[in-house]
């Protein structure tokens, strides 16, 4: 039987998330907006069959409330000090593979997910791997197998930053897990794929191009 996977997912507070998205959908609360691509991105990791757990780094009392309801545990952002300390401190701890996981993901299948764990597996022993984002500067996962630190490296030209230091770029053909929203233009990519109930919810009705 497989190791199981966790899967660590930081989640800044609302009031201070996804600035750079703020008003890409016109006259919906940008907390709200936020908050959808959180809820879509957990719904999707808790329907992909591998994981075992699932781990919610955030301090936003909203997040926390959907965390719960998603099956997700709920650990406070301790460190405080940005999405890398997150990421490891999400994965203190954790037995067998894990995982760390963007939570701007709106338009994630989980059999995508799921395909890309399992082309984690097959890395050489001991090597970490990552998903980089659609424009290919950006990492969408972070995977580390057992007794391997996640050693996140999250930030400007992360995929350059993740290659560098030992990890090895998974090539798949994944277009939603790397499809991430961080302007009104990757909402409108995202769309094209197929948003979450969550965040279509509130793109209804708005211009999605």
């Amino acid at each position: 039987m497989s190791q199981p996977w966790t899967v660590v997912v930081p989640v800044k507070r609302l009031t201070a998330a996804k600035t750079r998205l703020r008003g890409g959908l016109p006259g919906v609360p940008h907390e709200e907006l936020a908050l959808a691509l959180a809820a879509d991105t957990l719904a999707a990791v808790g329907a992909c069959s591998p994981l075992v757990q699932i781990r919610v780094v955030t301090d936003d009392p909203r997040v926390s409330a959907l965390a719960r309801l998603a099956g997700a545990q709920v650990l406070p952002d301790a460190p405080d000090a940005g999405l890398n300390a997150a990421f490891r401190h999400g994965a203190t701890g954790a037995a067998g593979w894990v995982a760390g996981l963007t939570a701007d993901l709106p338009a994630l299948r989980p059999a995508e997910l799921a395909a890309a764990l399992a082309e984690a597996r097959r890395t050489p022993a001991g090597v970490r791997s990552f998903v980089s984002d659609a424009p290919g500067s950006g990492t969408v996962l972070l995977a580390a197998p057992p007794g391997v630190p996640l050693d996140p490296r999250f930030g400007p030209d992360s995929a350059t930053a993740h290659a560098a230091s030992g990890a090895r770029a998974l090539a798949g053909d994944w277009p939603s897990l790397r499809r991430d929203v961080d302007t009104a233009d990757d909402l409108l990519a995202a769309a094209r794929i197929g948003l979450g109930p969550r965040t279509a919810a509130l793109a209804a009705g708005c211009p999605t191009g």
